[in-house]
């Protein structure tokens, strides 16, 4: 069953973000909800054994792991409480399964501070309250899902009536909407029927949606915006720390209500995950410190956000832009920092996407990319493996022929793209372009959010870390130390040409060091320095 929801909803994930009306661009309804309901499938693959309890507590570890955005939280809570209410039980009959939709649905109203109806809470607050009193007569498992899901669906259709900008825009809820097809591929398995691999087409209605959702940001106004930073983060708990301060999650979510709204408070015995929308993130991050170390932190200036959507949709309103005339090839990348996205328009990238680590781009935004390029053929490198399978499910969705060449990183990138032959067929340049990437090494310097441990290699918080390719080699806290020490440890008899990526956090000073240590010490090798004014990477180093 959660492999038939998880299923049924990527197949319906373009549609389900195109009901995504809410007022600031907190990401995409439908794209966190799949990315979330599949971490949980996957921990469910690899769960072997037989007892529905241990498979509902892996569907649990997986979907609090992946979840993504409030949709995704609040699916994971759905499911938590859904699991700790059948953890001890091998099988289930259909007044147990009822039952612990219900007590799914009280650990997701725990979960929001403010709850709001009209949204996934309502949708599966309803099915649960039905499935309940179904159960109380109906012993068929497969018609208890067939009545849940049929509350749900009507359920659905009433959220325009209690949150008014759905109505508004003329949509339903989208988590809702995401929430009532996992229910569908629940009730798919039930029936022995088999949910098709391939993502369904939009109806009328669908693509109506989302022309709407295109200009729900114009009703409201930027500086309407009470708490500008979307802020995400994780808190390892620590031992140490909880001798000081014990965790309590109500009371965590209670000193966070203080800081700001749309909060989301979720815990298990080893972390706590949390959603906040504040003026004053680091206050935020600060109460999470008090129990543990920080990990998977993300925070966004939806002010920025919001104004760039709006001024967006006024200028193609007021101006219709011109067609760009049908290009033979296109290549489109992703990058973090201004100065790596104007290295790689140089050396011929037709597009670059806004994103990296802790900034993954949507299926939709690469979608978006590769239609604008207007081009007969197109090449997509990601350059960073968590987007790798962003861009493949994009390369199958657009109309054009598209291949992805599975860059990891942005050195893996430019090599690629210097290895693009304008004359060669798609299938060749992807051929060409993926052996490429056997010819680069990558090195990356940045900190360490906690104390850990690591093939050996003691790591303090605060840390700079050298990283080749993926490993972390190297620890200290000296940056400049430690990027020596990283490329003693990439530079070989071969290496020819180093390139240099220094952050936004660099000082020049130190980037002329390191230029003299390499022409000190490798003297036969040519370095290349640039400003990439990439976040969160001290360093990027490439090594050919």
């Amino acid at each position: 069953m959660v492999l038939q929801g998880a299923a049924c909803l990527s197949n319906h994930a373009d549609t389900v973000d195109a009901l995504n009306v809410f007022p600031v661009p907190d990401g995409d309804t439908g794209t966190n909800m799949n990315l979330s309901m599949t971490s949980g499938s996957k921990e469910v693959k690899n769960n072997t054994g037989d007892h529905l309890g241990k498979v509902s507590t892996a569907l649990s570890k997986g979907l609090l792991m992946g979840a993504r955005g409030n949709s995704g939280v609040i699916l994971s809570q759905l499911f938590r409480g859904f699991g700790k209410s059948v953890e001890s039980k091998a099988v289930l009959n259909a007044k147990d399964f009822a039952e612990a939709l219900d007590a799914g649905v009280a650990s997701a109203y725990k979960a929001v501070m403010k709850p709001v109806e009209g949204t996934i809470l309502t949708v599966a607050k309803d099915a649960a309250k039905k499935a309940v009193e179904a159960a109380e007569t109906e012993e068929d498992i497969t018609k208890l899902m067939e009545i849940t899901l049929e509350e749900a669906k009507a359920s659905l259709k009433r959220t325009p009536d209690l949150l008014p900008v759905l109505k508004e825009v003329g949509v339903v809820d989208s988590g809702g909407q995401g929430l009532v097809h996992v229910y569908e591929g629940f009730l798919a398995e039930l029936k022995g029927e088999k949910i098709s691999d391939s993502p369904s087409s939009p109806s009328m209605d669908e693509l109506v949606s989302a022309e709407h959702h295109i200009g729900v940001q114009g009703f409201m106004n930027t500086e309407d915006i009470e708490f500008g930073y979307c802020t995400e983060f994780m808190v390892k708990f620590e031992e140490k720390k909880l001798q000081d301060h014990p965790y309590d999650e109500m009371k965590f979510r209670e000193d966070l209500s203080e800081l700001g709204d749309s909060l989301l408070v979720i815990s298990d015995d080893e972390v706590a995950k949390v959603h906040i929308h504040t003026e004053e993130p680091g206050k935020a991050l600060s109460q999470g410190q008090l129990y543990g170390s920080l990990i998977k932190m993300k925070i966004e200036n939806m002010r920025e956000q919001h104004t760039e959507i709006v001024g967006e949709g006024h200028r193609a309103a007021e101006k219709p832009s011109k067609p760009k005339e049908k290009q033979p090839y296109a290549i489109i990348t992703v990058a973090m920092g201004e100065g790596v996205s104007e290295l790689f328009k140089s050396i011929g990238a037709t597009g670059v996407i806004e994103g990296g680590q802790t900034m993954n781009p949507s299926t939709e935004d690469i979608v978006k990319a590769i239609e604008e390029s207007n081009a007969e053929r197109v090449i997509i490198l990601p350059n960073n493996k968590n987007i790798i399978m962003a861009a493949e499910q994009a390369a199958e969705v657009v109309e054009m022929e598209a291949v992805v060449v599975p860059t990891k990183t942005v050195p893996q990138g430019m090599a690629s793209l210097l290895a693009f032959n304008p004359s060669a067929e798609l299938a060749e340049n992807g051929e060409t372009m993926t052996d490429a990437l056997q010819h680069v090494k990558t090195g990356q310097v940045t900190f360490a959010v906690r104390d850990t441990s690591i093939d050996g290699i003691s790591i303090k918080k605060d840390d700079h870390m050298g990283i080749a390719e993926s490993k972390i080699v190297t620890s200290g806290n000296s940056r400049f130390e430690t990027v020596k020490k990283l490329l003693e440890h990439m530079i070989d008899e071969e290496s020819e040409i180093i390139t240099v990526l220094y952050g936004e956090d660099s000082p020049v000073d130190e980037v002329s060091k390191i230029e003299a240590f390499i022409e000190e010490c490798y003297p036969e090798v040519e370095v290349e320095i640039h400003n990439g004014k990439q976040p969160l990477y001290s360093y990027i180093l490439s090594v050919e």
